[in-house]
């Protein structure tokens, strides 16, 4: 089976077109201060309008608990989509009500429309069928035809990603089709050398994602909170930096594994350790093996990889023809700790081949670093979603769709 693309729904001239995106932003005082995932919607929509369809957008923002929650109110997002797309955007302020219904039903051919927060029914993401059903079957009043193209979702078995799309004839947007591509690329046959860069606070939510890649990658390089996790399975002292300690026999298996296949894991040899978890913390940069032995002893927590790592990370990564990052650093928010977020985010916009963004606070980072989308080869809308499939999981949003 082959994934349904846009095609294959024919012509969709006056037809209601639902369309299930991802714009699940960050707001602060109802205002967007990352609109990525709106801007990555735009070209579905833009296509969709310019085939003469009545769009109507559906998304989910946060997690209100299934009953509506002002704080989270997709308005604001309409707001965007209409400055970005250059035209009225109009807001139900309901999902499947009189606000929906009528809203819908106001819209010309080539016009676009924005539903209420799909989590503010909690048939969305209940975890029982007929509910889900319910609910998707309610939406599916709304439309003629889906467009699924919230690739950060299709990981989830919900009522507008799954349900919907067993209910209506239903396709891939292009962002998703964009998606799929980019990570076939790095699953099946990546050009060498590959490099994967993983970060974050926890190696437990990086498991599935190094098991199933080892065997394909060249080079793996850990940073991020996951780091000490490591140095403690080589047998150094952490003090009181992020510690997994239920994961070091997987981690001391993952090394002896590598070793093995001939996979190179770079861990940090320095690191910059704080007094304490804040902006303006004292700080110093120290030997990865002698974290203890820093101004702060056993109370230091280390917060960033170390100057020399940043620059070993970035030699690697502008050597390799195919890389993929997911997770920062360090505690990017603090500027005295973004240096090796910084450094990776650079070194991956000179790689000579293909570099991706695993989504999530990644994309964050980059953004918020001053990087522009347009420097990467990719930056993934989706890193639960990303991660997922690097695993080998079956996504049943993408499955629903034809994928196999």
């Amino acid at each position: 089976m082959t994934l349904r693309t846009l095609e294959s729904l024919g012509s969709l001239e006056g037809k209601r077109v639902i369309v299930r995106c991802d714009l699940n932003v960050p707001l602060k005082d109802a205002v967007i201060t990352d609109d990525g995932r709106v801007r990555a919607s735009l070209p579905t929509l833009k296509t969709l309008i310019e085939a003469g369809a009545r769009v109507v957008v559906c998304s989910h923002l946060g997690r209100p608990d299934g009953a509506p929650d002002p704080q989270y109110s997709l308005e604001p997002v309409a707001k965007r989509l209409s400055e970005l797309l250059e035209q009225p955007v109009a807001f139900a302020t309901d999902t499947v009500g009189e606000s929906a219904r009528d809203t819908v039903a106001s819209l010309e051919k080539g016009e676009i429309a924005v539903l209420e927060n799909l989590r503010f029914n909690a048939g969305e993401t209940s975890k029982d069928d007929g509910e889900r059903e319910a609910f998707a079957a309610q939406l599916a009043e709304l439309g003629d035809a889906l467009v699924s193209d919230g690739f950060g979702v299709v990981h989830r078995k919900q009522a507008s990603v799954y349900d919907l799309a067993s209910v209506l004839p239903s396709a891939a947007g292009l962002l998703i089709a964009a998606e799929l591509d980019v990570l076939d690329r790095l699953t099946e046959k990546p050009e060498s050398p590959y490099t994967v860069v993983l970060g974050g606070s926890k190696v437990s939510d990086k498991l599935g994602v190094i098991s199933h890649l080892l065997p394909r990658v060249n080079r793996l390089l850990i940073g991020g909170g996951m780091l000490f996790t490591f140095l403690a399975a080589q047998g150094h002292a952490v003090a009181s930096s992020l510690l997994e300690k239920d994961q070091l026999v997987t981690v001391r298996g993952y090394l002896a594994d590598a070793a093995e296949r001939g996979v190179e894991i770079v861990v940090p040899t320095d690191v910059i350790v704080a007094e304490s978890f804040s902006a303006d913390a004292a700080h110093e940069t120290v030997a990865a093996d002698a974290i203890e032995e820093s101004s702060f002893g056993s109370s230091g927590i280390g917060l960033d990889i170390g100057p020399e790592t940043a620059e070993r990370f970035a030699e690697a990564i502008r050597g390799s023809k195919t890389v993929f990052w997911n997770g920062p650093m360090g505690v990017f928010e603090f500027p005295a700790f973004a240096g090796g977020t910084k450094a990776v985010a650079q070194a991956l916009t000179e790689v000579d081949g293909l570099g991706v963004v695993g989504g999530g606070d990644s994309a964050a980072a980059v953004r918020q670093l001053g990087f522009t989308d347009d420097q990467f080869g990719h930056i993934s809308t989706g890193g639960g979603a990303s991660l997922e499939f690097l695993e080998g999981k079956k996504l049943p949003g993408l499955e629903v769709l034809g994928w196999a």
